[in-house]
């Protein structure tokens, strides 16, 4: 990624990097011009928009694993409304000093059924 980005030639990923070693635990991300940095939660892409105004309000430091797929599923959930081309599987990966757990891939459960959902336009005034 370093060789590409100096070539003004980057890649267009964003990563999140996370580990522990030593007890000390890492949370970080890097973006595709080298531009990085490390905190408790981190998102890319269109999560650092609408994810991270609710990270920011309901995490907190002894927030259970369960806790934790919850929030991250509530996250998900507001992305995939928002973007109805994105597909609603995600795939849980959990990081201790013994090593990683990545677990299998499920479906987000989700309801298409509001009436804005289903006409969006209606009582937009001035609407295309």
């Amino acid at each position: 990624m370093y060789n590409r980005r100096n070539k003004f030639n980057p890649l267009w990923n964003s990563l999140v990097l996370g580990g522990v070693k030593n007890g000390n635990k890492y949370l970080g991300t890097v973006s595709m011009i080298g531009v990085n940095f490390k905190d408790n939660h981190v998102a890319t892409g269109f999560g650092n928009h609408l994810a991270q105004p609710i990270l920011r309000q309901e995490w907190h430091e002894n927030l259970s694993f369960e806790d934790g797929v919850k929030l991250l599923e509530k996250c998900m959930r507001v992305l995939l409304y928002c973007d109805r081309s994105a597909v609603n599987k995600l795939q849980i990966a959990k990081i201790t000093e013994e090593g990683v757990t990545i677990h299998q891939p499920y479906s987000l459960k989700t309801y298409w059924e509001f009436s804005t959902f289903e006409n969006p336009a209606q009582g937009a005034i001035g609407s295309w």
